[in-house]
């Protein structure tokens, strides 16, 4: 999908190279629909045109949490796991 939007020049610094603001959009935007919820990390990855490790460090740097599973549910699945498993 092609998409254009119209940017105010003023609002970004004097000959801001357009390449370089196009890759920051699409990675910000891919960042506020993960965080969302609208989108997958691999969807995210795929949007923002980055790997997983670039789409995580950026995701560490602006303090989005990369998973939704809360401690407590981490730690009943391993009690869960390890009732079911007692020899692993």
């Amino acid at each position: 999908m092609l998409l254009t939007l119209d940017l105010p020049d003023h609002c970004f610094p004097p000959k801001q190279d357009t390449n370089d603001l196009a890759c920051k959009l699409k990675l910000y935007s891919a960042l506020l629909f993960f965080q969302s919820g609208q989108m997958s990390r691999g969807g995210a990855c795929e949007f923002a045109d980055v790997d997983i490790y670039t789409f995580m460090a950026a995701c560490k740097q602006y303090n989005i949490p990369i998973s939704n599973i809360e401690p407590d549910s981490i730690e009943d699945d391993l009690i869960r796991f390890e009732s079911l498993h007692p020899n692993q």
